[in-house]
């Protein structure tokens, strides 16, 4: 049986400002895929990611664009091949799960063989910015137990020192979004380990880490834009410790269990990740915060406000989602 589809663009406020080192925004734009047979409608949220040429109207009619063959009856495994990795393929596939969960009456994770979700504790972000602003955010969220900390331009080892003594007790997380170099590498690695940070997320360019191979690691380093789908796992080996699996960016929950268990049996720890999005993006990346050793689902808390029946959130602990919102 095919599906009808309804695609919508849409806007979030964000709760002030969220700055990395390629730029800031006040808004998510999102684009949600909706799917409908008969009673069950199914959804999905996808973020198009400016990163990689994306554009919320060029996401929206790679979705439209797929109508025909949804009405034909395509499935999830005929969209691996009819789409390619991204937000456009991400809504679909979510939207595809959700319905099947809504016409069969049973969960996703059920279908997917997994076992119940269970709360998992994410990390809260810092946006990028002077040392004493990021101290203040620090200071503000000093009572949550991890913090992400977005880095990636000149001083950021200032920046660090300040975070970490106006938040000494977090577990923290840093990500340079490509913004450091192979020559002040060693100088931001060397602060990362005097601050204690567990994790550095992709501290160089993703055409420039084979850098990463030749030095020691203090602390562990994790790929985020080095890392898609499962067929850029394997030039990673020996760059990186972990990789960061986003749904926008492996295309949909579907490839992202798969990219999850190739990353395990090749010996890399998992970190579930996001980007700025409601909890209708959040939902099915907790399938992979099951058995992530580092989890960043905040997207929601990040927003002026989220969408009805969002996940959740007791201060940074997310609960998994009800029905009402997905799967």
């Amino acid at each position: 049986m095919g599906f009808s589809l309804t695609v919508r663009i849409e806007r979030w406020p964000i709760a002030g400002r969220f700055s990395i080192s390629r730029g800031a925004k006040t808004e998510a734009l999102v684009v949600v895929a909706e799917v409908a047979a008969d009673a069950a409608i199914g959804r999905g949220e996808g973020v198009p990611y400016a990163r990689y040429g994306e554009t919320v109207e060029g996401v929206a009619a790679a979705i439209e664009a797929m109508g025909v063959e949804l009405a034909r009856g395509l499935d999830r495994a005929g969209l691996q091949a009819a789409m390619r990795p991204g937000a456009a393929r991400n809504a679909l596939d979510c939207a595809l799960w959700d319905a099947a969960a809504k016409r069969a009456g049973a969960p996703v994770h059920a279908l997917a063989g997994l076992p119940p979700p269970r709360p998992v504790t994410t990390a809260y972000t810092i946006s990028l910015g002077a040392p004493d602003e990021m101290a203040a955010a620090a200071a503000r969220a000093a009572g949550r137990s991890l913090l992400k900390i977005k880095l990636g331009a000149p001083g950021d080892p200032e920046r660090l020192a300040a975070v970490r003594a106006a938040a000494p007790g977090p577990q923290l997380i840093v990500d340079a979004n490509e913004g450091w170099t192979p020559e002040n590498l060693g100088d931001n690695f060397a602060a990362c380990a005097a601050a204690g940070v567990t994790l550095i997320e992709q501290p160089l360019p993703a055409d420039n880490d084979a850098a990463l191979a030749g030095i020691t690691r203090p602390v562990k380093v994790c790929a985020d834009e080095s890392i898609h789908d499962r067929a850029s796992l394997e030039q990673l080996v020996g760059r990186y410790d972990a990789v960061n699996i986003k749904l926008d960016k492996t295309g949909g929950l579907t490839e992202a269990l798969a990219l999850a268990r190739e990353a395990e049996r090749l010996g890399f720890a998992v970190m579930a990740g996001c980007m700025v999005s409601t909890s209708l993006a959040m939902a099915p990346a907790m399938l992979i915060a099951q058995h992530a050793q580092f989890v960043d689902l905040d997207g929601p808390l990040l927003l002026a406000t989220d969408r009805p029946a969002g996940l959740r959130y007791e201060g940074s602990l997310v609960h998994p989602p009800t029905p009402a919102l997905w799967g």
